[in-house]
């Protein structure tokens, strides 16, 4: 049979297997972090003399900590042969400037062409013997060095020669003889020795792909000193600004040509950088010259030098290994071949056709989609042709936008007067724009391009919606650009409301809901539309009477549809508001009559969501009950100058909400309502100027406990806190306040008599809240009435005796400490086991 220990003898076994374990668990620890520092730098000790040699099998002993290196020693060696480079060159340059006159022509020449001539054939001997890294430090310092022998070489043979005109053709030389450099190290180092790949490796590569050469400084370093021969010889010529525009995009072409051919990493990438800032800043100064010039033919030759950077982006375009390339130098080459054709049109044509010049010929991009140009090229020159179509319809936004906002000017002066045209109501005093003659055309011919792309089912959602935006755009502004009379402009504004919310109705049709884009976007539209049609009108007193009363009914109309019932319903209501202020102020009422006329929409507004929830359209009940509660909120700002008034204004309010409480899901609207008669009869009685605050407090007391007996009678485990602790409260806290400060003794008489009715109701029913309330209040009420017999007392007594009695009174408390927690602990059970 199993032995099976005591329960303490087992416990004492497994606490003894478990630090084993414990300890076993952290030796392997040590032991794997051991072996993956190992693994991190053996690659790298392998070419480092001496490194080769493993390390111990184990590294520390099992109770000591791994040590951690915090630096590798390629690292070291890097770092080590980069200060020693610099420190060489630092020397050179200080020989060079400083200790130069010193020796002799013959001296100086010969130990700058030795020192240089070592230390450029010293990397071929380093390679050979694998100090790569000490052979492309040393192979910097000469190059450095071919730095200095030209500057020494300008100094004693070529003195009076212009200093641009030396360094262009120092750098060329530099650069051709660095390029030849790498070159030749190549040739007479195998890829072995060198530490590249070897020619099975290379194969195995792939053709496209070029193995790292011999010495990797020499080639980018060529390129980069490639970039200025060219520039600095156009200014040591005094070349004009085209020359240098062409010379720019000359070394952005050899640049290209450099990044496209499979050479090492590090050569494509400055090639590619080079292409890029040299093209950039040659198509950027083209565009300059084309645009800013005065004449068609300097407009002329600027075009030529965009077409060459259009030439030059298409030609990496077609030969770039990746599609994101192909597609970014395309957008460029479409963009530059825009500009150009748009500065010639700009010196023939009138100023305000430049930009729809410009948008026919980024249209006419769009062309490039039917031609047998690859994928990525073709979605470049389309994307040039949407960055053209954006710019110009920012172009037009200016105007669009004032056509807009400008009527909100007339809210400071309505009824002015009638304007000569729409354009005048519209923009008033301020400057039009000799431009906005051709926004009209743009913005249709863009709409018309997202409305084709629409059909063909080409971002089928956002193009509708863009087209349906820039149609409407420019319906809106034909008007004023037009300078149509004020009357037909107001007309063609109203036709705009009217197709928009056919529009809308069409496309909620057509998708089955409200929430479709298109429709959302049309029934929007309408609103901002009849938005500024409204505040157009401000310029007339008849004018804004009728638009007015139109737009009301004819949202009003609108919302018999069910799907635009949410947007239309509150639309009509917010026109309705503002035609009852201006039937208002056009009778002559005050503002605080005018908000009784008001009251009639938030009326309607009750009545309209009442019929839309029995339809079961919840969202289009919260927007009209929203619309028609902003419309109250403006009558009690009408009205909040004239306090009768007022107190009617929240009387009728209150019956709405009273109204909409009748509704089964709106019963909280009647805690507003009963808000809203409160507030009314306490404007009332502010304006018969009562200030007793019993007069306020009383109707809410008897209220409240109303509705706290009906609520407990319901649900009697209603703690009497709820039930009737707010009624009293808001009676008896104002009624005390008000005692201290009241010299006559009627109202501490009467508090005093409805305290202790209070205290005795509490007492039969057994309440805890009138029991405290009421028992509270009375006592305040006694110690009122004995306040001034007790300040008579303490006058008589010496000063005494209160410390005197503070010391009695705390020397029996402290004797009958804990007789008083018991008394305590029971008067607390016996007020819980009240209600």
């Amino acid at each position: 049979m199993t032995n099976i220990p005591p329960p303490a003898e087992e416990l004492r076994l497994l606490d003894a297997e478990l630090r084993q374990l414990d300890a076993r668990r952290a030796v392997l620890l040590r032991r794997r972090e051991w072996l993956v520092h190992v693994l991190r730098t053996a690659s790298a000790q392998r070419s480092v003399p001496g490194a080769g040699q493993m390390p111990p099998v184990w590294p520390v002993a099992p109770g000591a900590a791994a040590p951690r290196t915090e630096a590798t020693a390629p690292g070291v060696q890097n770092v080590l042969l980069l200060l020693g480079g610099v420190l060489l060159t630092v020397a050179a340059i200080a020989f060079t400037l400083v200790g130069w006159g010193h020796l002799g022509i013959t001296g100086r020449a010969l130990i700058l062409a030795a020192v240089t001539l070592a230390a450029l054939s010293a990397p071929v001997w380093l390679l050979r013997r694998g100090l790569g890294s000490t052979a492309e430090a040393v192979a910097a310092l000469g190059m450095a060095l071919t730095v200095l022998d030209a500057y020494a070489l300008h100094e004693v043979a070529f003195d009076g020669s212009g200093g641009l005109g030396y360094a262009a053709a120092a750098s060329a030389v530099l650069s051709a003889a660095w390029a030849a450099y790498g070159a030749a190290a190549d040739l007479l180092v195998p890829r072995s020795d060198a530490g590249s790949p070897t020619r099975p490796d290379r194969a195995r590569a792939g053709a496209g792909t070029a193995a790292r050469p011999a010495l990797r400084l020499p080639l980018p370093f060529a390129v980069v000193t490639a970039q200025v021969p060219l520039l600095l010889w156009a200014l040591a010529v005094d070349a004009g600004p085209h020359t240098l525009t062409a010379v720019l995009l000359v070394t952005a072409a050899a640049d290209t040509v450099v990044a496209l051919r499979p050479a090492h990493a590090p050569v494509r990438i400055v090639g590619l950088v080079g292409a890029c800032v040299a093209g950039a800043l040659g198509a950027l100064s083209a565009g300059w010259l084309c645009w800013s010039a005065a004449a068609p033919v300097a407009a002329a030759r600027g075009a030529a030098l965009l077409l060459l950077a259009a030439a030059i982006a298409l030609a990496a375009a077609r030969y770039a290994p990746k599609p994101e390339v192909a597609l970014c130098a395309s957008l460029a080459a479409g963009l530059c071949l825009v500009a150009g054709a748009g500065g010639v049109l700009r010196a023939w044509l009138p100023g305000e056709w430049t930009v729809p010049g410009c948008l026919a010929l980024g249209i006419a991009l769009l062309t490039a989609v039917r031609t047998p140009l690859p994928r990525p090229m073709r979605q470049g020159v389309v994307g040039a042709s949407l960055v053209v179509q954006g710019l110009a319809v920012l172009w037009t936004l200016p105007l669009v936008a004032g056509t807009l906002l400008g009527p909100v000017a007339l809210i400071e002066r309505p009824w002015s007067g009638t304007p000569l045209d729409i354009r005048d109501a519209v923009f008033q005093d301020d400057a039009w724009a000799s431009y906005a003659t051709a926004a009209p055309l743009v913005l249709a011919a863009v709409a018309g391009v997202l409305a084709l792309a629409e059909r063909r089912a080409v971002r089928r959602p956002a193009s509708g919606v863009g087209a349906l935006v820039l149609a409407w755009a420019a319906v809106v502004v034909t008007p004023v650009v037009l300078e149509l009379p004020y009357g037909a402009g107001l007309v063609a504004h109203g036709a705009v409301v009217v197709v928009a919310l056919g529009v809308a109705e069409r496309a909620r049709r057509g998708t089955g809901g409200p929430s479709a884009p298109a429709a959302l976007t049309a029934v929007v539209l309408a609103l901002v539309t009849s938005v500024t049609l409204a505040l157009v009108s401000l310029a007339t007193e008849a004018g804004t009477l009728a638009v007015l009363l139109a737009l009301a009914a004819l949202f009003g109309v609108a919302s018999t549809r069910p799907g635009l019932v949410a947007f239309t319903a509150p639309a009509a209501l917010a026109h309705a508001t503002a035609l009852a202020c201006a039937a208002g102020a056009s009778a002559g009422l005050r503002p605080e009559h005018t908000a009784l006329l008001v009251l009639v929409v938030p009326a309607v507004a009750a009545l309209v969501a009442a019929r839309a929830a029995r339809a079961g359209r919840s969202a289009a009940t919260v927007s009209v009950e929203a619309a028609g509660a902003a419309a109250a909120l403006l009558a009690l700002t009408l009205a909040v100058t004239d306090l009768p008034v007022l107190a009617s204004v929240l009387a009728l309010c209150g019956v709405v909400a009273a109204g909409t409480a009748l509704r089964p899901e709106r019963r909280r609207a009647g805690h507003a309502a009963a808000a809203l008669f409160l507030l009314a009869a306490w404007v009332r009685l502010a304006a018969w100027e009562v200030t007793t605050p019993e007069a306020y407090t009383l109707p809410v007391s008897v209220a409240a406990l109303a509705v706290g007996h009906l609520r407990r009678r319901r649900d009697p485990s209603v703690s009497s806190w709820a039930a009737h602790g707010a009624g009293l409260s808001v009676t008896l806290v104002p009624s005390l306040l008000a005692m201290w400060g009241d010299p006559h003794w009627l109202r501490p008489l009467l508090l005093g008599a409805a305290a202790l009715a209070v205290t005795l109701v509490g007492a039969r029913s057994r309440l805890q809240a009138p029991l405290v309330l009421g028992g509270g209040t009375l006592a305040l009420v006694a110690l009122h009435e004995l306040a001034p017999y007790i300040a008579q007392v303490v006058g008589v007594l010496p000063r005494w005796a209160p410390p005197a009695l503070a010391g009695l009174v705390l020397l029996a408390l402290g004797a009958t400490y804990e007789q008083r927690l018991r008394d305590a602990r029971r008067l607390r059970e016996a007020l819980g086991r009240l209600h």
